[in-house]
């Protein structure tokens, strides 16, 4: 591309390219596409940004397509890539000036110099560095700060590179310049510091961006530059040099107005600081312990003492307490059980550590943290006065940056309190016993802070430290003697305490509460329930989803309890909230199954609401998918009556070319295999959301065990009807997941044959899913490694052979074909593995069907068959061993799995109901010969066939193949016959 001629043409396309009119504009994208492959484009794109007479919206779309070409064809191994000489007239171009104006393309500038720099430098670009360290020299200031911003972005770059010979190149880079780098920041921050004191703003302004991007710079040198930093005095003098630059502009910030223009960038550098300790920290443990001590001294200062205040600012707040958090939780820092198994940089590090954690600094951390830091402030109080739901839902997980101090206080105190729990205990101990008899809702003196505030605080460190407390608070009894009549005082002043009171009881209910407390608390609830500023705080409350839980104690307050609930769902409008609401009421319905049955008409009318006007949340819409799945299983049967709603909520859910289904598709599945276990019977609608499946069984994802079991609940329900439809098409998916499937989902896939579609229709399952027995067939001739696969293997065979004679046989015949060998021959090979193998099953109903399958052989003339007949005896006895049990009164054995009618089994209030679907499993195993042929008289009649075939002669010579101690136990088994 000619640079002359070409950089009209494309100066044109570019204007075009900024146009608003699409006509315009995508043709105009089009050719510069084509363009980004031709020599001499990147050139042309070069001379277009860097001269300023242009328009900017040229210039800046000129930047982006030169970065994007750097990203694509620079590299030498890249398709269409850069010739060497281009490059190195560019890289000449891009360092020649720096003095772009316009501050965005500046930036993009600065990155698309890193991006060739992480390439390029610093073999092929050896005086990129150089040359910026001589720009940032220069007294121009618009030149000095481009060549600053540039460095920045290339020491950033280099900084993030990770190969070992990237890292060295990296370290060589940093020990050169780090000196430099420094004298850099501290002659920016002189200056600004000195412009502030003199009142001199817009000067100062500018010097601060300086000292914040060198410090950027260093930054990056200090964390990443250095295998070990602690040997490098110039990085520990910076790292030293930190805490009293970090002094200097705090009383800076003191003296800077909050609306100064300047005040933003001050706080950026301020917490810009913090985070070049939190770095060195993260990645350099043993190297940061010399400055433990002053850290400590420095955060714990500045956010526990009077030296903070009027100067610190909730950000900085927070970075100190994380530099305290990382200190006190560091592992490098935590001494082995055994001392001798620790190093002696741990040591050290433990023993700094302790010297500052004194009982007087803990005890005021801990105060400080709860008396000050908990408080909920008048205007925190006011907001949840004026909306509730909403102060709820950003107190609990809200993205808003108010809150942001919050949580982190209240981490640090639960990591504190952890690893100084006895020290700390009898102190938070003392702040409880000192609250307890305060109720006072008359008293007007100070009545927010040593009435409201100040016990909302206590409980809150007791709710964080429960685990801690375990052994140290009987809490049955303060929950009887005191905090259950915080509950009941109604005074509106009173409402933070018992807000506060609530999240307690639900933080201790895992921990320590007496089962038999919970009704007290239960009608507790149900009051506050009606309380619209309190009920948003009872979504962590109600104690329905523990172990402890009895339904007994329940049920006198479920109706009053769901009623109430169900409001609260209707009234609520924040999607967190509703979500939140949504789960309580499924741990309901979850735990008092079909007790519910009276009481969800409401919500039933309602869900079908809820889920159209939450179309664009599809976290929300996983909740009421999960409460679906509790109410499917509450309501059994009668759950039918919700296919209106809920097969188009299933058909939504798992049907994977719906944008939804990345969120959906778990939960949707496992609606649907509820649905199909409390089904009654087999609708239309239900049967054509298995149009689903195919696509789902390609995905071959974590979501396949789902997959087949609900296939199998397919099956059960109706599987002529089934199968009929969509056989074809599943034998299709299973053939092609086997190709390419785990063990497990191999034994997976034929499991749904063996145990459920050979199982329930004997007769048409074996042509249906013909496709597939070769290679069960195969898999047992060649003694197939895995125990597991091979016992499905006998398994699917077993079923064929027994219950479907006449298609074994023609399988037999197809595989002698295919195999070349004769049918004797084949047949007594299988039976040869089969009995070789037979200790790979290890169920027992399996080895009772197999014992069943090859005595379903006999009688018989073939001469293989009888040469076999020793290996059969020996199975059929081990089959004996398993399903046999000694009647102790009369001496006799009978088979244990035998099933002669069925029984609806008796159901403790503790027990889940048996589903539709296991009612059909029970009715299947009263037609399967395993449940209603006795092996013993199996056996006796086969083999009393095969001695009238034979005659006496012949079936005593028979039996004589068989060992002598096999043939005693068969005949204590069959005494009787």
């Amino acid at each position: 591309m000619d640079l002359n001629s070409a950089s009209t043409i494309v100066l044109r396309v570019l204007t075009q390219a900024t146009s608003q009119d699409t006509a315009v504009l995508k043709p105009a994208e089009e050719q510069l596409k084509q363009w980004e492959t031709q020599p001499g484009f990147y050139s042309v794109l070069l001379n277009i940004f860097t001269n300023h007479t242009l328009d900017v919206n040229v210039r800046w779309l000129a930047v982006l397509y030169f970065k994007n070409g750097i990203d694509r064809y620079w590299r030498r191994v890249a398709p269409h890539a850069l010739s060497e000489e281009e490059k190195s007239t560019l890289r000449a171009g891009l360092i020649t000036n720096f003095n772009e104006p316009v501050n965005q393309i500046a930036t993009q500038i600065s990155v698309l110099i890193a991006k060739v720099a992480r390439v390029d430098c610093p073999r092929q670009w050896p005086e990129l560095i150089p040359t910026l360290l001589e720009s940032v020299k220069v007294q121009d200031d618009l030149r000095q700060h481009r060549a600053l911003l540039t460095f920045y972005h290339v020491t950033k770059t280099l900084a993030s590179k990770r190969l070992a010979a990237d890292r060295k190149l990296f370290y060589d880079l940093a020990s050169g310049i780090y000196g430099f780098a420094c004298s850099l920041w501290n002659h920016h921050t002189d200056t600004f510091l000195q412009q502030v004191s003199t009142g001199n703003e817009a000067a100062a302004i500018n010097s601060l961006e300086r000292t914040l991007l060198s410090l950027k710079v260093l930054r990056k040198l200090t964390v990443h530059g250095f295998v070990e930093p602690h040997r490098s005095v110039e990085v520990m003098g910076f790292l030293h040099a930190v805490f009293e630059r970090l002094k200097q502009f705090l009383e800076c910030s003191r003296n800077v107005r909050r609306e100064n223009v300047c005040r933003d960038r001050l706080e950026k550098t301020i917490i810009l600081f913090t985070k070049v300790l939190l770095d060195f920290l993260d990645q350099h443990p043993f190297s940061f312990t010399p400055l433990i001590q002053r850290s400590l001294e420095f955060a714990v200062s500045y956010v526990f003492t009077e030296a903070g205040e009027g100067v610190v600012f909730e950000r900085f707040i927070v970075q100190c307490m994380n530099l305290i958090k990382m200190i006190v939780k560091n592992y490098a820092y935590k001494p082995s059980k055994n001392i001798e198994d620790s190093s002696p940089e741990t040591l050290e590090a433990h023993k700094i550590k302790t010297a500052f954690f004194t009982y007087p600094t803990l005890m005021e951390i801990c105060r400080r943290l709860v008396t000050h830091y908990f408080l909920l402030t008048e205007e925190e109080l006011a907001m949840w006065e004026e909306d509730p739901e909403g102060f709820t839902v950003e107190e609990t997980g809200g993205d808003s940056w108010k809150y942001s101090l919050r949580p982190c206080t209240e981490v640090l105190f639960i990591d504190i309190f952890h690893e100084y729990n006895q020290t700390l205990t009898p102190v938070l101990l003392e702040m409880v016993h000192s609250l307890q008899g305060k109720i006072n809702k008359d008293n007007k003196h100070n009545f927010l802070f040593i009435f409201v505030f100040l016990p909302s605080t206590v409980y809150n460190a007791v709710g964080l430290a429960a685990y801690e407390l375990f052994d140290s608070v009987d809490f049955d009894q303060w929950f009887k003697n005191q905090l259950l009549a915080e509950l009941q005082v109604s005074h509106s002043r009173y409402k933070p305490i018992r807000r506060r009171v609530i999240w307690l009881i639900g933080q201790w209910i895992s921990v320590k509460f007496k089962s038999d407390m919970r009704p007290m608390l239960y009608e507790a609830i149900r009051n506050l329930l009606q309380d619209q500023d309190l009920v948003f705080s009872l979504n962590h409350c109600l104690p329905v989803d523990d172990f402890e839980f009895r339904t007994d104690q329940f049920l006198p307050y479920l109706e009053s309890m769901f009623t109430l609930l169900f409001q609260l769902l209707q009234e609520v409008t924040e999607c967190d909230t509703k979500m939140h609401v949504l789960h309580v009421l499924s741990c309901v319905i979850e735990r008092v199954n079909m007790q519910i049955r009276p009481y969800v008409g409401c919500l039933v009318q309602y869900l079908p609401l809820l889920w159209k006007q939450s179309e664009e949340h599809n976290m929300l819409r996983c909740a009421i998918l999960t409460t679906l799945i509790h109410l499917v299983q509450g309501l059994g049967a009668d759950s039918k009556n919700l296919y209106p709603f809920l097969l188009p909520v299933i058909q939504l859910s798992t049907d994977v070319s719906q944008p939804p289904h990345v969120y959906l598709l778990e939960d949707g599945l496992e609606l649907w295999l509820v649905t199909l276990e409390n089904s009654p019977c087999l609708t239309p609608e239900l049967l054509r959301i298995f149009q689903n499946m195919s696509a789902l069984l390609e995905l071959s994802s974590e979501n396949l065990k789902n997959c087949f079991k609900i296939i199998n609940g397919y099956i059960f329900l109706s599987s002529s009807e089934f199968l009929q439809m969509y056989a074809t098409d599943l034998c299709r998916s299973f053939c092609e997941l086997l190709k390419d499937i785990t063990i497990e989902g191999q034994v997976q896939v034929l499991k749904v044959v063996v145990e459920n579609v050979l199982k329930v229709n004997p007769v048409l399952g074996p042509q249906m899913f013909q496709p597939l027995l070769p290679s069960v067939f195969r898999g047992i001739l060649d003694g197939e490694r895995y125990p597991m696969v091979m016992s499905t293997y006998l398994g699917v065979m077993g079923r064929v052979l027994l219950q479907n004679t006449s298609f074994f046989s023609l399988l037999l015949s197809q595989m002698a074909c295919e195999l070349g060998q004769e049918l004797d021959q084949l047949l007594g090979n299988m039976i040869e593995m089969w009995v070789d193998r037979m200790d790979n099953i290890t169920q027992p109903e399996r080895r009772k069907l197999s014992a069943l399958a090859l005595l379903s052989l006999l009688p018989s003339v073939n001469s293989v068959i009888q040469d076999k007949f020793c290996g059969i005896i020996n199975i059929s006895v081990e089959g004996l061993h398993d399903v046999m049990t000694e009647d102790p009164e009369t001496g006799t054995y009978k088979d244990c799995m035998l099933m002669s009618h069925f029984e609806e089994p008796k159901v403790t209030e503790d027990e889940e109901p048996p589903t539709e679907q296991d009612k059909r499993k029970k009715m299947l195993a009263l037609k399967d010969p395993v449940h209603t042929v006795s092996l013993q008289q199996f056996i006796y009649e086969k083999l009393k066939a095969q001695q009238e075939l034979l005659g006496e002669q012949g079936f005593h010579a028979l039996m004589e193949t068989v060992d002598t101690e096999i043939v005693a136990q068969l005949q204590e088994f069959l005494q009787g016959f």
